[in-house]
This record gives structure tokens, sequence and C-alpha cells, in this order.
């Protein structure tokens, strides 16, 4: 699974609360809440994401809340992938479950800046920006995951596998 994307960075230990401020959990449906995906960080960044771009940011990506609404926003804003140089534990999971391509990444944002283009692989375990022409590897996701990430989620799998 690749995705190809211009880099947003972000820095370390953004929570849930600034990735989908708790405000809009009860009055805005989950297909719109990527209109105010990191709203608690930046007001304007819903605005100037394009579908496809990669959000690369600093350790504990994440924290707080187990809400899934977290990449639920950044899935529906458009982002493609979210690199990082670690996860909180349920905010992986949730991403993982909701179709939302992660990958960990220790010392990425050093190697990063606003606007270049990275591309992601989660199945082979490779981030390269294209931008620099640096190669970063990192452990693939198992084949039980990447198999929820191409259904794209938990929820779309299992509707699959009844089908089938």
């Amino acid at each position: 699974m690749e995705r190809t994307g211009r880099v947003h960075v972000l820095p370390e230990d953004v929570d849930t609360d600034q990735i989908i401020p708790g405000e809009y959990l009860t009055t805005v449906p989950d297909d719109e809440l990527g209109e105010y995906a990191l709203r608690g960080y930046d007001p304007e960044f819903a605005e100037r994401v394009q579908a496809g771009d990669i959000i690369v940011a600093g350790g504990n990506f994440g924290l707080g809340s187990s809400r899934e609404s977290a990449p639920v926003a950044l899935k529906n804003a458009g982002i493609g992938a979210v690199v990082a140089e670690s996860f909180a534990r349920i905010f992986y999971r949730n991403a993982v479950n909701v179709g939302l391509p992660i990958a960990v990444v220790p010392g990425i944002t050093d190697h990063v800046s606003a606007g270049d283009t990275v591309r992601v692989d989660v199945a082979a375990g490779e981030v390269e920006n294209v931008t620099t022409g640096e190669t970063f590897t990192f452990t693939p996701l198992p084949p039980d995951l990447l198999e929820i990430l191409d259904a794209g989620g938990l929820v779309a799998l299992r509707q699959r596998q009844r089908t089938e």
C-alpha cells in the first residue's frame, strides 16, 4: 500500500483534542469531521489540505483520549498517511481500524520539510522523500493490518468478509 503526497510537518505531542476538538464530536457527523481536522492545533489546517497530503510528525502523535474520531477526521480531510516518530498506542490502532495508513519512522522530522513530497509504502516499510531523494526504512505493517488498510478499515473488511 503506497501513498505519495505533499508534507505537513507537525511537532511532538499532538493530542486527539488538537486533531478533532471535542466540541465537534456531538455536533458534526463523522463524514464531515475532516472540515475540522487539526482545528485545535491550526484552525486553518483543513483548508490547506489537498487529497493525498501526508502528515509527518514528531513523537507521541495522537496522545490523549481514545476517540476514533481523530483518525477519522484526518482521513476525511484527505490525509493519505501519517508518518510519525512514534504514536500513542490507541491512536495507532484506531488509525488502522478506520483505514488510515501510518508508519513509525524515528528521526523522520529531521529529514523532511513542509511542502516536500514523500512516498510512503507501509507494506514495504519505506518512506522516500521524493524532494531530497532520501529513503528511510521502518518495520512494515504485518499482513493482518495491511488487509484492514487495503479494505478501507476494519468495518469495511468485515462487511466484505460476510459477502464472500
